[in-house]
């Protein structure tokens, strides 16, 4: 964990080190034992929550009505933003299994996500949609298998 918080610091990386001194704090009072399994039993779902509240408060304050939803879809682009929302969800919701059934794919999924957040400045929604690609790769791999014997 410390290795974590000294690659937040250099990559000046807030999310990832609000995190590792979340969990840091966490096992230092020791509390650890009973925070840790829930947060890894509950944390996907709670931070998809989190973000679809986030992304619903234009519309709780007002700020989007239906006036501008009917606009947004008479757009090209807003269509392509739909139908790539659909698509997004879809293989995360495939990845979300692989994810609590896979510890391998998961610990590199984590580590990619780290990589990412750390080095390129990227987003930690990384382990959801990456284990939904990499489900929906494998499954690729197997059908074009099949096929090669």
């Amino acid at each position: 964990m410390l290795v974590l918080l000294v690659i937040a610091l250099l990559a000046k990386n807030q999310s990832l080190l609000i995190a590792v001194l979340v969990l840091l704090v966490i096992k230092f009072i020791g509390v650890g034992d009973k925070v840790f399994p829930f947060f890894q039993q509950k944390g996907i779902s709670l931070g998809v929550t989190i973000i679809t509240i986030a992304v619903l408060t234009p519309i709780a304050t007002g700020e989007i009505g239906f006036k501008q939803m009917g606009e947004a879809i008479r757009s090209s682009y807003a269509w392509v933003a739909l139908l790539s929302g659909v698509v997004v969800a879809l293989i995360a919701a495939s990845g979300i299994d692989l994810l609590k059934n896979d510890p391998h794919i998961t610990t590199a999924l984590v580590l990619g996500t780290i990589l990412a957040v750390a080095v390129f400045n990227g987003v930690a929604v990384g382990p959801l949609i990456g284990a939904g690609i990499a489900y929906l790769t494998m499954k690729v791999v197997q059908w074009l298998g099949s096929f090669w014997g």
